[in-house]
C-alpha cells in the first residue's frame, strides 16, 4: 500500500475506548477494542506517524523543510530576515509544547504486545513504535532542552505521573538511545515496502544523526565530554554500519530531488511518493515559476574551486564579477544547486531572487513548463533519508569523536565519508586529506583564510563539505545551533549573510530602484538594506525555546514546579 494513500487513510482514524466492559462494540466504526487484531491493522496504524516526521517537500501550499521554506541560517538572504523568538507562548498549542505523539506511540507499543501475530512481528512493531517516540523526544529535546519522560499511556486522571517535573536531557536521550538501539536490533532489514516505509536502514540513519545532534551538543553546550563521547560513538557506530552493508551508493545528485518517481535511487533510503490528483506540493513553482529567497553570498563563497581548494586560496577562481566567473571552477554541486548562466534580478524576470543567485537544485525540467510544474500541482519524489547525509554524519562524528577521547580520525574514515561524496559521479573532486589536526589536498596542507578559528581546520573542512552536500535540506539552522554557533546568522556581524551576486546597474538598465547595492550604482545586493529588518544574535537563550505559561501555572496547581529556560 503507498504511502500517500495509507497516511490519508489514517488521518481518518480515531482510536475510542468503551467505558463499560459489557458494551457491545459498535459494528459500524472501529474501536481500540477490536482494532488491534491484525499485523496488517497493526502497519496499518503506523503509517499516522509518517506525515509527522517524513513530510518530504510537503503538501499542497505548505511547505516541507526543503529549499527556503527554513530560512533562519547563513545560507539564505531574506528580504525581511526571520527574527529569533523575542516572546514567551502564554500557552501551549498543538504544535507547541505538546506530547500527543508520545502518548500516541506509547499506545502503539502497549497494544502491539496484544495482536495475535508472531513474536517476530511484535518485536519489529514494537521496534517501530519505540523508533517514533524516539524521534518525537528528540525534536521536544531540540526545541525545549529538559523534559518529562513518559513510556507509558497516561490518563488524565493520572495527575501524579501527568505532571512530572522535567527530566535532565541526557536521562531522556539516555531513553532515546535505548529505544533507537532497541528498533535497530528488532526492526526487519527489509517489510516488504522498501523506501516507503520504516526498516532497519531507516532506524540506523536516523540514530546517525540525532546522536550526531546531540553528541555535538553535550560537547559545546553542556561541556559534558563523557557523554558527548558515548553519543558520538553511537552516531559513528551507526553511520558505519549502514555504510558497511553495501546496500546504497551515490549517483547524479540532483535526480535525487528533481525526479518523478524516487523508486529504485540507489541513494535514497526513504522517500515521499507524490502522484498526480492525490498529492501532490509547490516546491516546483517556489523555486522556478515565483520571486525566491536567494542564496547568500556566504554560501556560495562556500563553495571550493575544483583544485579542492577554497575560493580564496584557489589560483583557479575567476572573482565575483558575472555569474560566469563565479560559477567558473567550481564543485559541480554549485551547478546542480543552482542557475549558473544567469542572475534573476528583480524588474528583468518574474522568477527573481532577492540575491540575484537562483535555485537549480529542485527543478525538474521536464513539467517545469507544463501545468504541473506550477501552483501547487508538482508531484516530483521527495527524498526524506538518502546515503549523502549518512557520509557525512559519520565522517563529522568521527572527527568530533576525537576530540572527546574517542579515537584519532583516520584517512580511512575520511575515504569512507568524505571522498565517497567527492567521488560521486559528475563530482569528482580531489580527496581530502587529514594531516595531524589540519586538511589537506595532494598532500598539502592548506588554511582557510576565513576558518572560524575557533573551529580546528579539519573539522571546519568536513562542516563545509555537509553545508555544500545539504545544501537546502532544512539541516543549516540545526548544525549551527548544536555547534553552538548561532552568531553565523547575524546579519550585520556577518555582513555575507546579507549580500548576493555582484552588479552594476550600467549592466542592468531595467533593474528595479528598490534594490540596493553596496556601492551605491554597482556592489553586491543587499536583499535587507533597512536598519529594523536585521536580525540580530543577541541573547544565547534562542538555543531554546521557553516552556508556555500555561503550563507552568497548571503545574503550580498540582502543585509542581515546571522549570522556564534560561533567560525567559
Amino acid at each position: 500500500m503507498k504511502l500517500k494513500i495509507t497516511a490519508l487513510a489514517l488521518s481518518l482514524f480515531a482510536l475510542t475506548s468503551c467505558d463499560d466492559f459489557l458494551e457491545k462494540p459498535p459494528v459500524d466504526r472501529l474501536t481500540d477494542e477490536t482494532y488491534w487484531a491484525s499485523e496488517e491493522n497493526v502497519r496499518s496504524f503506523s503509517w499516522g506517524f509518517y506525515t509527522a516526521y517524513f513530510g518530504g517537500y510537503g503538501s499542497s501550499f505548505s511547505w516541507g523543510k526543503f529549499f527556503s521554506g527554513q530560512s533562519l541560517n547563513d545560507d539564505f538572504s531574506p528580504s525581511s530576515p526571520p527574527q529569533f523568538r523575542r516572546t514567551v507562548p502564554t500557552a501551549a498549542t498543538s504544535s507547541y509544547w505538546t506530547f500527543s505523539y508520545v502518548r500516541k506511540a506509547n499506545i502503539f507499543l502497549n497494544r502491539v504486545q496484544t495482536v495475535p501475530m508472531s513474536e517476530e512481528a511484535i518485536a519489529h512493531w514494537s521496534g517501530v513504535a519505540r523508533f517514533f517516540r524516539a524521534l518525537e523526544y528528540h525534536d521536544l529535546v531540540k526545541q525545549f532542552g529538559d523534559v518529562p519522560w513518559y513510556e507509558e499511556e497516561l490518563s488524565e486522571t493520572d495527575t501524579e505521573t501527568l505532571y512530572r517535573p522535567r527530566d535532565p536531557r541526557d536521562y531522556v536521550m539516555d531513553r532515546v538511545l535505548e529505544d533507537l538501539q532497541f528498533a535497530a536490533a528488532n526492526v526487519r532489514e527489509s517489510d516488504g515496502n522498501d523506501g516507503l516505509s520504516v526498516n532497519r536502514a531507516v532506524v540506523l540513519a536516523y540514530l546517525s544523526r540525532i546522536f550526531l545532534y546531540e553528541g555535538t551538543w553535550q560537547k559545546y553546550h553542556e561541556g559534558n565530554n563523557a557523554k558527548a563521547q558515548e553519543y558520538l560513538q553511537a552516531a559513528k557506530d551507526a553511520a558505519g554500519q549502514l555504510i558497511q552493508t553495501g546496500s546504497y551508493s551515490l549517483g547524479n545528485y540532483r535526480e535525487v530531488f528533481n525526479s518523478l518517481n524516487l523508486a529504485g535511487n540507489p541513494e535514497v533510503i526513504l522517500y515521499r511518493h507524490y502522484e498526480p490528483g492525490m498529492i501532490t506540493h509547490a516546491l516546483n513553482s517556489y523555486n522556478n515559476k515565483e520571486p525566491q529567497t536567494g542564496v547568500s553570498k556566504d554560501a556560495v563563497d562556500s563553495y571550493l574551486s575544483i583544485d579542492g581548494l577554497p575560493i580564496s586560496l584557489s589560483p583557479l577562481y575567476q572573482g565575483e564579477k558575472g555569474i560566469e566567473n563565479v560559477m567558473a571552477n567550481r564543485d559541480p554541486r554549485i551547478h546542480e544547486t543552482l542557475v549558473s548562466d544567469e542572475l534573476r534580478l528583480n524588474g528583468i524576470a518574474s522568477n527573481y531572487s532577492t540575491t540575484g543567485f537562483a535555485t537549480h537544485k529542485f527543478l525538474n525540467e521536464v513539467i517545469k513548463d507544463e501545468p504541473e510544474g506550477s501552483s501547487n500541482l508538482n508531484y516530483t519524489d521527495s527524498p526524506v533519508l538518502r546515503f549523502g547525509e549518512v557520509l557525512i554524519n559519520y565522517a563529522e562524528a568521527a572527527a568530533e569523536l576525537a576530540t572527546v577521547g574517542g579515537a584519532a580520525l583516520t584517512q580511512g574514515d575520511l575515504d569512507m565519508s568524505v571522498n565517497v561524496l567527492r567521488d560521486r559521479p559528475g563530482v569528482m573532486l580531489p580527496h581530502l586529506q587529514v594531516m595531524g589536526d589540519n586538511a589537506a589536498v595532494d598532500g598539502v596542507v592548506y588554511e582557510d583564510p576565513t576558518r572560524d578559528s575557533s573551529v580546528p581546520s579539519i573539522i571546519w573542512e568536513i562542516r563545509r563539505e555537509r553545508r555544500i552536500e545539504l545544501m537546502m535540506e532544512g539541516f543549516r539552522l540545526d548544525d549551527l545551533k548544536r555547534w553552538k554557533k548561532l552568531e553565523y546568522t547575524d546579519t550585520e556581524s556577518n555582513i555575507n549573510i546579507n549580500r548576493g551576486a555582484w552588479i552594476s546597474r550600467v549592466d542592468y538598465p531595467e533593474l528595479q530602484s528598490s534594490v540596493v547595492l553596496s556601492d551605491g550604482e554597482e556592489g553586491y545586493i543587499i536583499p535587507a538594506s533597512a536598519a529594523a529588518s536585521q536580525r540580530l544574535f543577541e541573547d544565547p537563550r534562542v538555543y531554546l525555546d521557553p516552556v508556555p505559561l500555561d503550563q507552568i501555572t497548571l503545574y503550580q496547581q498540582n502543585g509542581v514546579e515546571l522549570t522556564q529556560n534560561p533567560g525567559w
